[in-house]
C-alpha cells in the first residue's frame, strides 16, 4: 500500500470538561482536495482543527502528515501548515503591511514590500496598508489575515470560519484564492456555516451526526 501523501486522522478522540465530543474519527484529505467540516456549536469543530495542527492534545488516536505522525515530522509539518483560527494572530500596534511581512518571515520565507502590498490590494485594503491595525474594523482585520493566504507557500491550509465578517465581494475573492490553492495541489480543511463554491467537489464532514 502506498503511504498517504496528505493529511489523515486515525481513531481520533476529543474530550473537553469530562465530556467526549467525538471519538474514532478517521478523515483524509489529499492534494487538491478540500474538506468542509460542519457541525453544531459545541460539537468540537475548533478542537478538531487545533488537534490537526498539533495545537491541542488528543484524547486518543493520532494525526498523520505524509503517512507519518505529525510529532515525528514536526518541522516539515510546521513548514507545510497555515492555520487561521478565531484569534487572527495579528498585532494591533503594527500596520497591515508589517503584519503580513512578519507573518511571512515567521512562516519561513520573505515577501517583498510590493508583494505584501499587492496581497492587501486584492483585499481592498491598499489605502489602509500603513495604518495601525487597531484602527481597522473587525472585518478589515480579518481581510488582513486572509491576505496571508495569497503569500503563503504552505501546502495545508486549516481555516476556522474564514468567511465570517466578510462582505459579498470579499467572500468571492476568498473563494477564488482557495480555488487557486486547490488547483496547485494544495490541501484545505475548513469550517463554515455557509455553502462554499470552490469550483469543484468539496468533501463534507459533519461532527455529531
Amino acid at each position: 500500500m502506498q503511504p498517504h501523501t496528505g493529511l489523515e486522522t486515525r481513531d481520533l478522540a476529543c474530550e473537553r470538561g469530562g465530556k467526549t465530543l467525538f471519538e474514532g474519527l478517521n478523515l483524509s484529505v489529499s492534494p487538491g482536495q478540500s474538506l468542509h467540516l460542519q457541525g453544531d456549536n459545541g460539537s468540537g469543530k475548533t478542537s478538531l482543527l487545533r488537534m490537526v495542527c498539533g495545537l491541542a492534545p488528543t484524547a486518543s488516536g493520532e494525526v498523520r502528515w505524509g503517512g507519518q505522525a505529525i510529532a515525528e515530522v514536526r518541522h516539515a509539518f510546521s513548514r507545510d501548515l497555515l492555520y487561521l483560527g478565531h484569534n487572527l494572530g495579528l498585532k494591533d500596534e503594527l500596520s497591515a503591511l508589517e503584519n503580513l511581512q512578519i507573518a511571512s518571515v515567521l512562516a519561513g520565507h520573505v515577501v517583498s514590500h510590493p508583494q505584501a502590498l499587492q496581497a492587501l490590494q486584492s483585499q481592498g485594503l491598499e489605502a489602509r496598508a500603513h495604518l495601525p491595525l487597531r484602527v481597522l474594523s473587525q472585518g478589515q482585520k480579518r481581510r488582513v489575515a486572509l491576505a496571508r493566504l495569497q503569500l503563503s507557500k504552505a501546502r495545508l491550509w486549516v481555516l476556522d470560519e474564514p468567511f465570517v465578517a466578510l462582505d459579498t465581494l470579499a467572500v468571492h475573492a476568498l473563494q477564488q484564492v482557495l480555488r487557486n490553492h486547490l488547483q496547485q495541489d494544495g490541501l484545505l480543511l475548513f469550517t463554515s456555516h455557509q455553502a462554499v463554491d470552490l469550483g469543484g467537489p468539496v468533501l463534507p464532514w459533519r461532527l455529531g451526526a
